[in-house]
């Protein structure tokens, strides 16, 4: 049986679906959706040249998949992401490659110079990456929360003059939670350095994106200002996620962003999410320690795998 490689059909309900099946299936523990999907191929940022592939087989059946991008808000030029998933019956026919070679040459083209790929933590992910050349750096944790039977800590009062909110608050200007997004992602631990400066485009990617929940997302102000939150995103079903979560600068060591995240996760499990998932660098272990105190065990573990180019 022979395995080929496209571009994903925007129009294609038949790929949508066997992108996120495929997802689903190989990462468990980050939220994807046909819709989504939909939504990131028509509204990503033109300097990313993101291009999502699919590997089918002699059925039309989508067995693997790949995100491949620029990284265009990064200081840094020339960063492209290349993430290869295949479904776990359908590994070892050579999907895996024919996605890898086909996403390498699309950000070659495009003036890549540095390869970066996500791979799960495990011996048959690891070897596949360094035999096409790649070499381990970071790595990350997953976590999950059983929201349908952990019990959450208790909901406490905000401390005097400070007020939770919910993202849908500032429904008519997200601005200042853009200034506060940017910020808190300009010094969240990473190997790409990335900047949010165009506005319009975090409304695009972020603020409109379709698993982005606004109303589930919870801000704590200050002086009518967004000191800290938790971003949610839930897929409509049953599951959710804090995709950033974090506080400015000059309200740090106060607790706003626990405060935010358990008024969430309280409202999220209201709300009948029975899942809840997160994800923190291995080395943040204040941030590990916090989630654990809200009850989330660890569920996976990716590394981060990077290859220079010329």
């Amino acid at each position: 049986m022979t395995v080929t490689v496209r571009d994903v059909r925007p129009d294609s309900r038949a790929d949508l679906e066997g992108f996120a099946r495929v997802r689903q299936a190989a990462l468990p523990f980050i939220l994807v959706t046909p819709e989504s999907l939909a939504h990131d191929l028509t509204q990503m940022h033109p300097d990313t040249h993101y291009r999502p592939l699919v590997a089918v087989d002699d059925d039309g059946e989508v067995i693997g998949t790949a995100q491949v991008h620029l990284v265009h808000d990064s200081t840094v030029p020339g960063q492209g992401n290349v993430n290869v998933y295949v479904h776990p019956r359908h590994t070892r026919r050579g999907g895996g490659t024919l996605l890898v070679r086909a996403a390498e040459e699309h950000l070659t083209a495009h003036g890549a110079t540095r390869l970066l790929a996500w791979v799960l933590d495990e011996p048959g992910n690891r070897a596949f990456a360094e035999l096409h050349g790649y070499r381990a750096s970071r790595s990350a944790h997953f976590l999950r929360l059983d929201l349908a039977h952990r019990e959450l800590p208790p909901l406490q009062d905000p401390p005097p003059g400070v007020e939770l909110r919910p993202g849908s608050a500032y429904a008519d200007d997200p601005r200042p939670l853009f200034e506060l997004d940017a910020e808190t992602t300009a010094d969240e631990p990473s190997d790409v350095d990335t900047e949010f400066t165009d506005y319009e485009a975090w409304l695009r990617e972020t603020w409109r994106h379709p698993l982005f929940d606004a109303e589930l997302t919870t801000v704590a102000v200050v002086d009518g200002r967004p000191a800290a939150f938790t971003a949610a995103r839930t897929d409509g079903g049953t599951r959710y996620a804090t995709g950033m979560t974090g506080t400015a600068r000059a309200h740090r060591g106060r607790g706003l962003a626990k405060l935010a995240k358990n008024d969430s996760l309280h409202r999220a499990r209201a709300a009948g999410y029975t899942e809840a998932f997160t994800g923190n660098d291995t080395g943040n272990e204040p941030m590990i320690a916090i989630n654990k105190w809200f009850g989330y065990e660890l569920c996976g573990t990716e590394v981060r795998y990077v290859r220079g180019l010329g």
